[in-house]
């Protein structure tokens, strides 16, 4: 019946061309028997090609609304899955999943794609269009002791290091700031060269800074770090002409805004969902969203609400169509893609050899 109805709809249409997956390919014999003899003058055509499949990633419609319908994700726009409405919520663009099919092209040979390739087309866009801006999604206190209290200063901060027509923008320095907590470390291993006692680390468009010591919270994990800054270092350089090889990002605790920041992750965490048990729930990545609350330049808010951005040194974000302020007013933001991290390939290299 669907063979029968099919076709006849098609000519009724005026459809030229009947694209679809191979598993119709048996049944091209019947659609063109039933254009040959039927009443319709339109004699349309099916064309038969390989369904894209992509590694970590189930297309099933069948699957996908079971995943749905019993809460495994947030509805049919889950950054998560691979819907038009779900890609758009994570933040890829159209011309970058067009530039994605032109390079996966139409094939009749079934074959899996790789993840990578539709994360790296997505990259090489927005590292060349997306706004840069600084945000901390773990934030833990600096205050720069030799800094003049009620002091602040602007500082000018590329906009895009790979369009300089992009200029510049203002971003506000003062004696307490917000670093990642990560870019701190009191026992620095082999290699690391951000914040840490006795270090110096060039803080982006800004001075060179030396943690001095710590304030702790009564459970022992850290408050509060102390620095010391070189007031001529102001631009990375210095009358000594000395280098520092760690640079990270910061904002000032006076001038930012709160943000919550969602981590998106692949949802599972095979390349071959179910191909292990039969069953591709039992593969549903559990670390798939990670939450996270912290701060964002303020000027974030005045960007329109499809707006790419590469926050520094954190990877690819993009305002949350559906919730673009969460409980608290913080602005919402998720993670479209992950930047390259030189430090975690050295860190996981370290704990293997453990």
């Amino acid at each position: 019946m669907y063979d029968f109805a099919h076709s006849i709809e098609d000519g009724m249409e005026g459809i030229t061309h009947s694209l679809c997956t191979l598993e119709f390919e048996d049944h091209r014999p019947m659609y063109d028997w039933v254009c040959d003899n039927d009443t319709v003058v339109h004699k349309p055509r099916q064309i038969e090609f390989a369904r894209l499949n992509v590694n970590y990633l189930v297309m099933s419609k069948r699957k996908l609304l079971f995943l749905v319908e019993n809460g495994y994700v947030d509805g049919w726009d889950d950054p998560r899955l691979p819907t038009v409405a779900g890609l758009r919520r994570r933040g890829y663009t159209p011309s970058a999943l067009r530039e994605f099919a032109q390079k996966v092209g139409i094939t009749k040979v079934e074959s899996i794609i790789d993840y990578s390739l539709l994360e790296f087309t997505l990259r090489e866009e927005l590292n060349r269009t997306a706004q840069r801006l600084f945000a901390v999604t773990d934030p833990i206190l600096v205050e720069i002791d030799n800094y003049p209290e009620g002091r602040s200063e602007i500082l000018m901060v590329e906009n895009n290091p790979e369009n300089p027509s992009a200029g510049k923008r203002k971003v506000a320095f003062s004696k307490r700031l917000f670093i990642e907590r990560e870019d701190f470390s009191e026992d620095p291993p082999k290699g690391y060269f951000r914040l840490s006692i006795g270090q110096e680390v060039r803080l982006k468009g800004a001075y060179y800074i030396k943690a001095t010591s710590v304030e702790r919270n009564p459970d022992g994990s850290i408050a509060k770090i102390h620095a010391v800054y070189d007031p001529v270092s102001k631009g990375g350089e210095t009358a000594d002409g000395r280098k520092v090889k760690g640079t990270i990002h910061y904002l000032c605790a006076d001038n930012a805004t709160a943000a919550e920041f969602r981590l998106y992750d692949k949802l599972f965490n095979v390349q071959d969902p179910g191909s292990r048990t039969g069953n591709y729930l039992d593969d549903i990545n559990p670390d798939s969203l990670h939450v996270r609350h912290g701060f964002v330049e303020r000027c974030a808010v005045s960007f329109p609400s499809d707006a790419n951005f590469q926050f520094v040194r954190n990877g690819y974000f993009i305002r949350d169509r559906k919730t673009p302020r969460g409980k608290d007013g913080a602005l919402v933001f998720n993670r479209t893609a992950t930047l390259k991290d030189t430090w975690a390939k050295i860190s996981g290299k370290n704990d293997k050899s453990k």
